[in-house]
């Protein structure tokens, strides 16, 4: 046992996103998690405030400080080659499901059974996971935005399915993020 969980965790730095696309402004998957996680909390307090649900904020949070940490051994597999088929899915559900088996072999035993719940979605968790979820498309969403407002016409499409794709989880909590935050995104730092 070697402890390394949170000094190879920290190594999310060195993972960028968007890896077939030209970017104006690399995105490092630890950048991601923190804005996912900042998303998750407020999709958790949208929807506790705005539609009386009981989530756990902070609970939604650190599932999504965790939600990419694989990718630090499988990188950022794209998207149209993650989804092309659904045995390519299956496959690279498995290696997933290793990747996290490795990285919590990284941990003390007596840690595993806290940290487990962050790779291995677990049934009380199911609503949280689907805010995590919202909040990852919402992160690609926000990256979209950015990337055309600096006049890279490559995230166009990418921004349109985006959207799509959010409209499709028939998330609340998301529409009150689209309708009344999204909007602020496209003003310059003056504007704010």
């Amino acid at each position: 046992m070697n402890n390394s969980f949170f000094a190879f965790s920290s190594r999310t730095k060195y993972i960028y996103r968007w890896a077939l696309m030209r970017n104006t402004e690399r995105e490092s998957l630890a950048e991601h998690t923190l804005e996912v996680a900042s998303l998750a909390h407020a999709l958790a307090v949208i929807g506790n405030k705005r539609f009386g649900k009981s989530y756990n904020a902070e609970r939604a949070a650190v599932l999504a400080l965790y939600h990419d940490t694989p990718e630090i051994i499988t990188g950022d597999m794209p998207t149209p080659v993650k989804y092309n088929s659904d045995e390519m899915r299956k496959e690279f559900q498995k290696i997933e499901d290793n990747a996290c088996n490795r990285l919590l072999d990284m941990l003390p035993d007596d840690l595993k059974e806290e940290y487990s719940p962050m790779f291995f979605k677990k049934d009380e968790d199911e609503d949280l996971w689907k805010l995590v979820k919202a909040a990852d498309k919402l992160s690609a969403l926000i990256k979209c935005i950015e990337e055309r407002k600096a006049g890279n016409t490559e995230f166009k499409m990418a921004e349109k399915s985006t959207l799509q794709n959010i409209n499709k989880l028939g998330c609340e909590e998301c529409s009150v993020f689209l309708e009344e935050f999204i909007p602020a995104y496209e003003l310059t730092l003056d504007q704010l």
